[in-house]
């Protein structure tokens, strides 16, 4: 059974299945509702019902308080229309936004490799000749099998090679989707994935210089922002600042020196935090809100700062860009977060979005 959806103030009216979640029914449709951990725990995707009646689902009490739902309030990411309702969101009028409707895909793991101890790169060869359309800087659903269910992953090759996608994966202790991806998943394997999502991608239209600032896996958008934007002639100069503890968890390294040889405009800034001492390493020793700080001298007026990584290194990079004279609203960060991360403690100045 399918209900109508209209999203105000756009006036669009858009179909929902029974037991459909609103922001799914909205994404699916190319309409993009401000969202980030989807797990009813944030509050970042609160709309008013204004007609009609929905199903709450598994909405935090903290996230969704009793007096907001008497006040017909609810929570996109778990809703569920009981028929025809109507809707008031904020939506965000972006110019550098392409709004792809999110699709279905099935595909095969064609290739899997160890790019550090902690992390593994998967690609798959999505069966859609025409592959998954998606900005730099997106993100999909992979559905693991097992009862595992889905895990978002940031995309890490460029949208030009759409027809196999790269995903990064860092092992997380204790998780059971990372743990597959690592210990189980061969080449071969069939699987399926949904996307794109994500409002994370470069605001080209404001042509000025860009900073990436990364640590870890959240090297995944950078990466695929960056070639994307070398592919197509990006004229500003773009920075990478990249992080690890070590050398062997460096990945990709040999990769953006010889951008950075064949790009005029590329500048690639590695540093290591917790490199031995005795070791060859002649590049920046210490975090990365301390190697973009030496980089650029305590001064990133005129950038867009792009920030992907741990929630604290996050947190660092932005005490450090704003100390250096960047606003807010040049600095941009990851739009998902995992369960675990929502109930962390974020910037306050920065909402995930």
């Amino acid at each position: 059974m399918s209900y109508e959806l209209t999203i105000e103030p756009l006036g669009q009216t858009i179909p929902i299945e029974e037991g459909q979640t609103i922001l799914d029914a909205a994404l699916r449709a190319g309409v993009y509702l401000p969202h980030a951990c989807c797990h009813g725990l944030c509050a970042t995707c609160k709309v008013q019902v204004v007609d009609g009646e929905v199903d709450h689902g598994e909405a935090s009490s903290f996230a969704l308080m009793d007096f907001e739902r008497n006040e017909q309030k609810t929570l996109a990411c778990c809703a569920t229309a009981q028929g025809d309702i109507v809707i008031e969101a904020e939506i965000e009028e972006d110019p550098d936004a392409e709004n792809l409707p999110v699709r279905d895909f099935t595909g095969t793991v064609s290739r899997i490799e160890t790019l550090t101890p902690t992390i593994k790169g998967v690609w798959i060869k999505l069966d859609d000749a025409e592959g998954m359309r998606f900005q730099a800087g997106q993100y999909i659903n992979l559905e693991l099998p097992d009862g595992i269910g889905s895990r978002a992953f940031s995309v890490a090759s460029a949208p030009s090679g759409s027809g196999e996608i790269e995903l990064n994966i860092r092992i997380v202790p204790g998780g059971q989707g990372t743990r597959y991806v690592h210990e189980t998943m061969r080449v071969g394997e069939r699987t399926k994935i949904s996307g794109p999502y994500g409002r994370f991608f470069v605001k080209k239209s404001a042509d000025v210089p860009v900073v990436f600032m990364a640590g870890g896996s959240g090297l995944s958008s950078p990466r695929s922002m960056i070639l994307d934007l070398l592919e197509e002639g990006f004229e500003r100069p773009i920075t990478l600042v990249y992080g690890q503890r070590t050398r062997e968890e460096l990945y990709y390294h040999d990769e953006f020196l010889a951008l950075a040889e064949q790009h005029p405009n590329f500048r690639y800034v590695p540093a290591l935090s917790h490199e031995p001492a005795d070791s060859d390493w002649q590049g920046f020793r210490g975090f990365v809100h301390e190697a973009g700080k030496h980089h650029f001298d305590n001064d990133f007026r005129g950038h867009k700062a792009y920030l992907c990584g741990p929630p604290l290194m996050i947190d660092a990079c932005i005490t450090t860009l704003m100390q250096g004279r960047l606003f807010e609203r040049d600095i941009y960060t990851e739009k998902f977060i995992s369960a675990a991360d929502a109930q962390q403690v974020r910037s306050p100045l920065f909402k995930a979005i």
